[in-house]
């Protein structure tokens, strides 16, 4: 065994564990925010904090996969303290899985897909006789991030809790 629960070589992946927490999710959690400020900034101002932020997330999102992985580490060089039948695990791993397939599958897509909208808008100039064609799509993709971002949000906090109060786990 290369580590037991407790030792410092856990305490180290521990530590990577919560760091690549910190980075991954700290990266995307406030997206929101710069989705309004993309928003209320017209042409390229607004496509330019809206490709900084996709781009901080893309690099959030390694941290992010690293959090799944050193999480298992955990689990595997935890000396049997935590095994993956206990519900705080098993659970949190699928809500995970879950909300990185949601990303993926919806949310990334529908960001994408409002950046190649504003940079059409911007290459066509100003609107000639009501708002440009790519708007009415616009506001549906928004209205759409607005309901996927702050469930993805919660569905952390959701993790966060399973592993602070360990249901179905050691007492500790």
């Amino acid at each position: 065994m290369l580590a037991a629960f407790g030792s410092d070589a856990y305490k180290i992946v521990l530590v990577l564990h919560i760091l690549c927490a910190i980075v991954g999710f700290g990266a995307v959690f406030l997206n929101g925010i710069y989705g309004q400020q993309a928003k209320s900034r017209k042409g390229p101002e607004g496509l330019a904090i809206s490709q900084a932020n996709f781009l901080v997330s893309e690099i959030g999102t390694y941290f992010i996969y690293a959090v799944f992985v050193l999480g298992i580490v955990l689990v595997l060089i935890g000396d049997n303290v935590f095994d993956f039948g206990q519900t705080w695990i098993w659970l949190s791993m699928a809500l995970f899985l879950a909300a990185i397939g949601v990303s993926h599958g919806l949310l990334r897509p529908k960001v994408r897909r409002m950046q190649a909208l504003m940079e059409e808008m911007i290459a066509s100039g100003p609107p000639v006789g009501g708002p440009p064609p790519q708007a009415a799509e616009m506001e549906t993709l928004g209205k759409a991030l607005g309901i996927i971002g702050p469930a993805l949000d919660i569905t952390l906090i959701v993790i966060l809790f399973l592993m602070v109060f360990k249901p179905g786990g050691p007492s500790l």
